[in-house]
């Protein structure tokens, strides 16, 4: 897993599975403390995810939110929206809306 930031936007490359989970959760926790700003993480270079990755960005959500920000996900491919819609975490966690083209 690599992160990278831009901004207050969280980039994640690879595999985001139980091996990487603590780098990212450390890496949206000091975003969050940082400032007064909302995170997004962008996860369209994610190639694999597992469910403790998906509770991981599910609990961030809260936290965020309990805190008066939002954590957003970016750009989830299939294969991250499959693996929340099969734990069941879809619900928990926000994804960013596209603005719609005319």
């Amino acid at each position: 897993m690599d992160i990278t930031w831009d901004g207050t936007v969280l980039v994640l490359h690879g595999a985001f599975d139980v091996r990487s989970t603590w780098e990212v959760r450390a890496a949206i926790y000091a975003c969050l403390e940082d400032g007064d700003t909302d995170v997004v993480v962008d996860m369209s270079e994610v190639t694999t995810i597992d469910a403790t990755a998906l509770r991981l960005l599910a609990v961030a959500t809260r936290h965020a939110w309990l805190s008066g920000h939002h954590l957003t996900v970016r750009n989830p491919g299939t294969a991250v929206r499959r693996m929340a819609h099969l734990t069941r975490l879809a619900h928990a966690i926000e994804v960013e809306r596209a603005a719609a083209t005319a």
